[in-house]
């Protein structure tokens, strides 16, 4: 999978997508301090799905209408045991093949799923 980690994906959790295979490209590595609807841009451009700690993203597609088809998943973690963290966003990254059009946020114990709106632009 391609993967566009926003500059709040911890490093570790990065490092454990880039062990399990997955093409990740990290805000933090790529465009320091880029802002959101950059990152989102470019996650479109290059078909990235977003992986983000950050509201915002969800704001950005549902509210403003920014496209997000890329898709785009929210970690919603207490980031207390890193360990468990990036094994549940490992899981739930590899619990699809096709993020696209969805917006999704990831909790401890579940991945909550819904589609991104039409308004949300087209790849």
């Amino acid at each position: 999978m391609h993967f566009l980690a926003d500059e709040n994906v911890p490093g570790l959790a990065v490092a454990a997508l880039r062990a399990a295979g997955h093409d990740v490209l990290w805000i933090k590595e790529v465009m320091p301090g880029a802002e959101d609807h950059a990152v989102l841009d470019l996650a479109q451009r290059e078909r990235r799905v977003v992986v983000t700690a950050d509201t915002d993203f969800g704001e950005l597609a549902f509210r403003s209408g920014l496209p997000a088809q890329c898709g785009i998943v929210l970690i919603r973690l207490d980031w207390t045991d890193p360990e468990t963290d990036d094994r549940t966003i490992a899981a739930a990254l590899a619990s699809r093949d096709d993020w696209a059009g969805i917006f999704a946020v990831v909790e401890q114990d579940r991945v909550r799923v819904r589609r991104l709106p039409p308004s949300a632009g087209q790849i």
